[in-house]
């Protein structure tokens, strides 16, 4: 799955992360990266276990809390607290696949990557994630406030910014559901669901949407791990 969710962050949370960042003591990006990715990294990142780090973490938790479509398609069990990284002129991060576990004390299996875009497009020139799967190659470069949930077991790079800043969020997360193909099948059945609601005026009761929605749940039930 890779997929594209628009405007997790509203207008206030932009602001109030924005202001955050200037006031961000810079760290080499490498101090998070595994053997192989530290070969082919060049870019900054807020230290981890800073306060600033914590506070901006929570803002991006909070909203994809209330955003639907994040927790349909990740059905998340556990989130990596989010992290920031910044690329200005010259700065990239070449091919790599990220780190299956994340964390010493209480880790993580990596199923989901995300990269939550806080610059606009037009801020920078270059500084594309380009991300490779079965289908090919994939080049995002979004909005400020979206974010691309996509395998972290794919093969991504940030090509080199060429001009500007890019400043990002990028966070890791384990699934409840840890197949990627039944990960799938249940996001289109629940999409599916809220758009028959949308179009049935007698949803709450119809039969056959009950029927669908116990199908989807009892599917959750057996694979979900909790």
């Amino acid at each position: 799955m890779l997929l594209h969710i628009e405007k997790v962050l509203n207008t206030a949370e932009l602001q109030q992360l924005r202001q955050l960042f200037g006031q961000a003591d810079w760290v080499d990006g490498r101090v998070t990266a595994g053997y192989q990715s530290t070969l082919v990294k060049n870019n900054l990142q807020i230290a981890e276990q800073s306060p600033l780090a914590a506070e901006m973490g929570a803002v991006v938790l909070t909203a994809l809390q209330r955003c639907e479509q994040f927790c349909s398609a990740a059905l998340p069990r556990r989130i990596y607290p989010p992290l920031f990284n910044c690329y200005s002129s010259g700065m990239s991060f070449g091919y790599h696949v990220d780190n299956a576990i994340r964390g010493s004390v209480n880790p993580i299996r990596t199923d989901l990557s995300v990269t939550l875009f806080l610059s606009e497009p037009e801020d920078y020139e270059g500084g594309e994630l380009v991300i490779a799967d079965t289908y090919g190659t994939h080049q995002v470069k979004l909005p400020a406030g979206d974010l691309v949930l996509y395998p972290s077991s794919s093969l991504h790079r940030v090509v080199p910014v060429r001009g500007g800043v890019r400043n990002a969020c990028f966070f890791w997360l384990q699934s409840m559901v840890r197949d990627p193909a039944q990960r799938q099948l249940l996001y289109d059945m629940d999409q599916a669901i809220i758009g028959l609601h949308c179009c049935l005026a007698d949803s709450l009761e119809h039969p056959e949407l009950l029927r669908l929605a116990a199908c989807y749940h009892n599917l959750l039930r057996q694979w979900a791990e909790v």
